[in-house]
């Protein structure tokens, strides 16, 4: 059966017409979540956590770990994706207007956190009839999730697949936030922090995205792909590719919505809190599938593996591909072999029916 009949075609939203306080003490007087599901609504399912500029289209970014006998199955699994607080693809962030607001927050919209992120999710959940999580998974940013959602709700949660990221954002990953976080305010256009998107400093917002792609990519890859080749204007090749890449994202993508989830990144930190970062960890009693990348500079392998000792049900798998952090966007074929053989291994396959009004 093709995996379109189990698609839901648009993206749906739910409100939440009450206060939502984030971990700082502020609230959002009302919060828009926007999702996506695949298969038929059930009690328990699959949460898909996007990463830094991903959206609940899970099926695109991830396309090839949905389909029968795949991780994401819609013929067995009911599939959950949603964009996350302080995102710019329907949830509410800083594109949003205020109740009664004539301008969108902007640079106004208050700080937001990992674990912020996953209160929202749960709030989704609920409304969805979702009880249980069979399974968590996501890389970097979508892996800082899927550590928090055992952490807040120990219940709720059978397995978990943090994939490329550490248990707490590193001094070398706050340091690339912050060369990008320059780059933003540096720009001219940036000083009234209040514009429409596709609006305002979207100079300062390219020059982060080429940062951001150098540490997500490897000098391998670079060297082997580029090399010191020029293109037809006399520029080299790899100039043009990040600058490409800094004009894609531009145009479909915010500058105070990166600012927002940057800072929500750097917040990460599973042990902030709590007794200690060992204490934390270890209460992680749920199989944790834990996947790091050979030639990741962004979360090294070992800084993973490290992670992955102290969660007492883990298993820690390293992909060995040169193509650095993004490999878990790359090489999906070899994810979804390792997520089906998890699957099967501890059985979160069950499918319980159950009608859900959206």
């Amino acid at each position: 059966m093709s995996l379109k009949r189990w698609i839901s075609a648009k993206t749906r939203f739910v409100d939440i017409d009450e206060p939502f306080e984030l971990e700082t003490g502020e609230s959002l007087p009302h919060v828009r979540i926007a999702y996506r599901t695949w298969g038929s609504p059930q009690p328990n399912a699959t949460l898909v956590c996007h990463a830094l500029t991903g959206s609940a289209d899970a099926d695109d970014w991830w396309a090839d770990l949905f389909g029968p006998g795949r991780a994401l199955d819609p013929e067995r699994d009911f599939i959950v994706s949603a964009n996350v607080l302080g995102g710019c693809y329907g949830t509410t962030g800083p594109t949003s207007r205020a109740d009664g607001a004539f301008e969108p927050y902007g640079g106004s919209f208050p700080k937001v956190t990992i674990r912020d992120m996953v209160r929202l999710q749960a709030l989704l959940l609920d409304r969805l009839g979702v009880a249980t999580l069979d399974l968590v998974i996501g890389g970097s940013m979508g892996g800082m999730q899927a550590l928090e959602w055992p952490l807040l709700f120990p219940d709720r949660v059978r397995a978990i697949a943090p994939i490329a990221v550490g248990a707490a954002q590193s001094a070398w990953g706050i340091a690339l936030s912050e060369a990008q976080r320059q780059a933003i305010k540096a720009d001219a256009n940036f000083a009234g922090s209040r514009y429409p998107l596709g609006a305002g400093p979207t100079q300062g917002l390219a020059a982060a995205r080429s940062m951001a792609m150098i540490s997500y990519r490897s000098p391998h890859n670079f060297e082997d792909r580029f090399g010191r080749g020029e293109d037809e204007s006399g520029r080299y090749e790899v100039q043009s590719y990040l600058r490409y890449q800094g004009e894609k994202l531009v145009n479909r993508f915010d500058a105070n919505t990166y600012l927002t989830l940057i800072d929500a990144m750097d917040s990460h930190d599973v042990s902030k809190g709590r007794a200690s970062m060992d204490e934390a960890l270890h209460s992680i009693g749920q199989p944790a599938l834990v996947v790091g990348v050979s030639s990741d500079g962004l979360y090294p392998a070992s800084e993973v593996a490290a992670m992955a000792a102290q969660l007492p049900r883990a298993e820690f798998v390293e992909i060995d591909a040169p193509h650095g952090h993004d490999a878990f966007l790359i090489r999906v074929d070899e994810v979804n072999d390792l997520l089906v053989d998890f699957i099967n291994r501890h059985n979160l396959k069950q499918r319980l029916r159950l009608a859900v009004n959206e």
